[in-house]
């Protein structure tokens, strides 16, 4: 049966939600999509719960009837490995998070340090090792600040936020693992700085506002403890 993009090829660079849904309307149409994923875990999506077989059930669904490749584009002549493909591709797919693209607004964004918690390991080795590979941070003492449901209608996905004492860093440059893709400039706020981006509303990361106003209210009794 002939479908209405039969002969269109797609070339995905997109991940989690947003571009994999679009590209899945794209196959579901008839089109050829070819997803890049980076080398190793591939994209983060394959890494969200729940899994059967140690799959993602949510990449499943949104990536079924889609073809695959690995390459890190930061490699040396990764681009140019591709050109046989871009030159033939109809379409290009990448994406900024929607919601930070709003408006006149960068879409770089202040955010926490943050990872996904595999098989085997425990939230407090997740904070430890994301926060040396992100900021180049080593922690000496975690307080749990909250659970939350980031979004209770779509997904049962689980942020538990933390507080990290600092016992040695080298705070700024960039930072981040390349085999993953990062690619994260790290900035040294104080406390004051960090409240006053919250109360001029320039912190839109639900995440990130949830941990300054805790830190706005434990500010106090956390000096007692660590200085």
């Amino acid at each position: 049966m002939t479908q209405p993009l039969d002969d269109i090829l797609v070339l995905d660079f997109s991940t989690l939600l947003p571009g994999p849904m679009a590209t899945l309307m794209l196959a579901e149409a008839g089109a050829e999509v070819i997803k890049l994923e980076r080398p190793g875990t591939g994209e983060d999506m394959r890494l969200t719960m729940p899994q059967i077989e140690g799959r993602s059930l949510g990449y499943a669904v949104l990536n079924r009837g889609k073809k695959s490749i690995a390459l890190n584009l930061k490699a040396e002549g990764a681009v140019e490995s591709l050109r046989h493909l871009i030159e033939k591709a109809d379409v290009i797919v990448e994406q900024f998070r929607p919601g930070a693209m709003r408006g006149d607004n960068s879409p770089w964004m202040l955010e926490l340090v943050a990872g996904v918690v595999e098989s085997g390991e425990s939230d407090e080795d997740v904070v430890h090792r994301e926060a040396m590979e992100e900021a180049g941070c080593e922690l000496s003492e975690l307080l749990p600040i909250a659970t939350v449901i980031p979004s209770a209608g779509a997904c049962s996905e689980q942020v538990r936020l933390y507080c990290g004492r600092v016992s040695s860093a080298s705070v700024g440059g960039i930072h981040g693992l390349q085999e993953e893709g990062e690619d994260i400039l790290v900035h040294s706020v104080s406390r004051s700085d960090a409240l006053q981006l919250l109360a001029d509303d320039r912190i839109p990361n639900g995440h990130t506002l949830i941990a300054l106003q805790w830190l706005h209210i434990h500010g106090a009794s956390l000096r007692e403890r660590w200085c």
